[in-house]
């Protein structure tokens, strides 16, 4: 089972690395974030539980990092939500006033 485990956190972060490789993932998306987070966490856990220290360092780091990439993508996400919103609030203000502005000059 422990072979298997590994494996599996393995294939998980190769497989988002070959897709970005190939232009199928981007890699500042959220599912390749996500895929390396949690093949990265697996492998992580599965490197404390067996005292493999640089193992640990290198995929807690990798996970540390996945995760504050997705962090970002939310951040970003919610950013360009809220502007767009604003944008969308200042059209309808400005298009409903220009038929004011417009009959005032007529």
């Amino acid at each position: 089972m422990h072979q298997v485990v590994q494996l599996l956190g393995a294939l998980l972060v190769l497989a988002g690395f070959v897709l970005a490789q190939r232009g199928v993932l981007d890699a500042q998306s959220r599912v390749y974030l996500l895929v390396n987070l949690i093949g990265s966490a697996v492998l992580a856990v599965d490197a404390w539980l067996g005292a493999q220290w640089g193992f640990f360092v290198l995929e807690g780091v990798w996970a540390v990092v996945s995760a504050g990439g997705l962090v970002g993508t939310r951040r970003r996400a919610a950013q360009t939500s809220s502007s767009s919103t604003r944008t969308e609030k200042g059209s309808r203000q400005s298009s409903s006033a220009s038929p004011s502005i417009v009959s005032r000059h007529s």
